[in-house]
């Protein structure tokens, strides 16, 4: 399973924003976009303030490369999703978020149970979830409505799940999604609408640069 493991902190730099890729400590002095709020590379520093100056296609490129980039996925497997929505009923740039939305890591992530996607998907991983009663640990996973996910009844003896239901109650939980702090489990009530999707991804670009 290929991923992404080089620095987080490089790839807020050549969006030009914070994604959060590292969850609390990106709002923290720690935060090396704090430090080298420019692209990363030898013309980094050079470039700044010419994003105005960017053809179309750049623009496309870097809206698809800061989606990729925040839900943690390669292009090959970033370029299915849109193949996916193209065929669904629908607004495609709509379908290809909503997609994205309900993987199992990033529901994990959108419920607090986890402090950024990554973490949540290195959970996955390591089979602490439980989905509709059967264990799973493929991140990619993609939950429907009415699909229930809790933690492995092995796995609450943790340290790390023993501390959660403190941790979690503190975080925010999507409004399309139910959760039980102390049973630690929850459920998919519906699809997120466009409103509750982060409001910084441009769908319409994602689509323009893949239709060319």
């Amino acid at each position: 399973m290929a991923r992404y493991i080089g620095p987080a902190c490089k790839l807020c730099r050549r969006e030009g924003e914070k994604l959060m890729l590292k969850g609390e400590r990106c709002l923290t002095p720690k935060c090396a976009f704090e430090r080298r709020s420019y692209a990363p590379g030898e013309h980094g520093k050079t470039n700044q303030g010419r994003s105005d100056r960017q053809s179309d296609y750049a623009r496309q490129l870097r809206a698809k490369q800061k989606a990729r980039r925040v839900y943690g996925i390669l292009e090959r497997q970033f370029r299915r999703y849109f193949s996916v929505a193209l065929r669904k009923r629908g607004m495609t740039g709509l379908n290809l978020l909503q997609t994205l939305e309900t993987r199992l890591d990033n529901v994990v992530y959108r419920m607090g149970m986890a402090e950024n996607r990554g973490q949540a998907r290195q959970m996955v991983t390591h089979g602490h979830f439980v989905v509709n009663g059967r264990r799973t640990d493929i991140p990619s996973m993609v939950l429907k409505p009415g699909d229930v996910l809790e933690v492995r009844e092995g796995s609450r003896a943790t340290t790390l799940f023993k501390e959660l239901p403190d941790l979690a109650a503190k975080r925010n939980c999507a409004s399309w999604l139910d959760r039980d702090v102390k049973s630690l489990s929850g459920r998919v009530l519906r699809l997120p609408e466009r409103a509750e999707i982060d409001g910084n991804l441009n769908e319409q670009l994602i689509v323009e640069y893949y239709s060319r």
